[in-house]
């Protein structure tokens, strides 16, 4: 019996002693690798990464991309920031999404990209253009625009609620 405690003992340890020579090896084996392996990048890319390099995309030490990162970039493209509420409204991108009539006159129910709803009434000003009619089925814009060359262009834009086939919402 003696013999049979003595030699699970003896294995007992000896798998535990491989176990944290074996791990050893393991955290010790990559750091011998990295030492002897002359690196040919130079010292401003080892240094800290500012925050312009978080945009553009990683490359490793080998010149290969990260194949975690998209290759699409995400962001939405930047301009000059819009002014709030109805003087920020875009005529091309605001989509009419309803009309109503009321004793002051018409209303146009009216939503921007990021899903904001305005109220809009006949002479409000937007951010390029103003409101020139309201009727039952949509709403008349006055876009003001410039050309290639910088001369200002005028256009009237007409959004109706329900588009028909072939025409842009």
């Amino acid at each position: 019996m003696k013999l049979v405690n003595n030699s699970a003992r003896l294995l007992a340890g000896l798998a535990v002693s491989f176990c944290l020579v074996s791990g050893s090896w393991a955290q010790t084996a990559p750091a011998k690798k990295t030492m002897h392996k002359k690196s040919s990048a130079p010292a401003a890319a080892k240094a800290a990464p500012d925050a312009g390099a978080a945009a553009t995309p990683k490359i490793a030490e080998v010149g290969k991309r990260d194949p975690f990162l998209p290759l699409v970039n995400s962001s939405k493209p930047g301009g000059p920031p819009l002014p709030p509420g109805k003087a920020g409204l875009v005529v091309a991108t605001v989509q009419v999404t309803g009309t109503v009539s009321s004793p002051n006159g018409m209303l146009a129910v009216v939503a921007n990209p990021d899903q904001r709803v305005y109220f809009l009434r006949e002479g409000d000003k937007l951010y390029d253009g103003d409101v020139e009619k309201i009727g039952l089925d949509g709403v008349t814009f006055k876009e003001n625009s410039k050309d290639a060359f910088g001369k200002p262009v005028e256009r009237t834009v007409t959004k109706r609620i329900y588009p028909s086939a072939g025409e842009q919402q």
